[in-house]
């Protein structure tokens, strides 16, 4: 679709294309969790996220080249990345394929137990460790952000019960723009929704989505995956060059 916008400019607009890949282990498993995804958390997430009108694929570690090929990414706007129990069978090679295509300008949402990912911790240069506590209560993820439009559609704050616990000390970055916090029982917080940049590509963490809780059927966590797709899917500018080059006319 072509939209002409003020004096004549123009802009192409089209859906996002997506990427939904999760290491798809838990879920073929462990009876209790394909209860609650029994398609698994990848599908889960692409049926929520159907009504979107997004361009939905998903991927699985078992596939070939763990379903991230060189024109599945090419053809990949923003990449979703579910994982937990394999971080460490993800292969270099993935590993940097999906940085240098970040770097080009591809979208990344790391979800819950992705912040010890290999692709995420690459690209923070950092263990990205936590405190974290299995005790199936609570979580109040509160808006700190609320011009942010990660944040469009949603109150001050997302309720998520029952959820894991995570807390700080979380050993990232300093967050370029912290989108939300995390309140638990226990008194812990968290920073549990943090915008980067790396190159061209933008990257979003959100905290919610223990593989045991149904997290990902919660509409205010859809929202704000939904949300942030548009978000760091949206176009950027020139790809730069780099080396040496020929002066410009003038």
């Amino acid at each position: 679709m072509r939209m002409v916008i003020g004096n004549g400019l123009s802009f192409e607009k089209r859906s996002p294309r997506v990427t939904i890949w999760n290491e798809y282990i838990h879920e073929r498993t462990d009876p209790q969790i394909a209860k609650v995804y029994p398609k698994g958390i990848h599908i889960a997430l692409a049926e929520g996220l159907q009504p979107y009108g997004f361009l939905l694929r998903t991927a699985t570690l078992e596939m070939l080249e763990h379903g991230l090929t060189k024109e599945t990414l090419e053809q990949t706007d923003v990449l979703i990345w579910w994982g937990h129990l394999a971080h460490e069978q993800v292969s270099d090679e993935i590993v940097n394929r999906i940085q240098a295509r970040v770097l080009q300008g591809m979208g990344l949402i790391v979800l819950h137990s992705g912040h010890r990912s290999r692709i995420f911790q690459r690209l923070m240069g950092t263990t990205c460790d936590l405190k974290w506590r299995e005790d199936a209560r609570r979580e109040r993820l509160w808006v700190v952000d609320p011009a942010h439009p990660i944040t469009a559609g949603i109150g001050q704050y997302i309720e998520v019960e029952p959820e894991e616990m995570y807390g700080e000390f979380f050993d990232i970055p300093a967050p370029e723009r912290l989108v939300f916090i995390s309140w638990f029982h226990g008194g812990e917080v968290f920073r549990s929704g943090c915008e980067y940049q790396r190159g061209l590509g933008k990257i979003f963490y959100f905290r919610p989505g223990h593989e045991a809780y149904p997290t990902y059927y919660n509409k205010d966590v859809l929202r704000v995956i939904a949300n942030a797709v548009r978000y760091v899917g949206a176009p950027h500018g020139a790809t730069p060059t780099y080396g040496e080059v020929k002066p410009l006319e003038v």
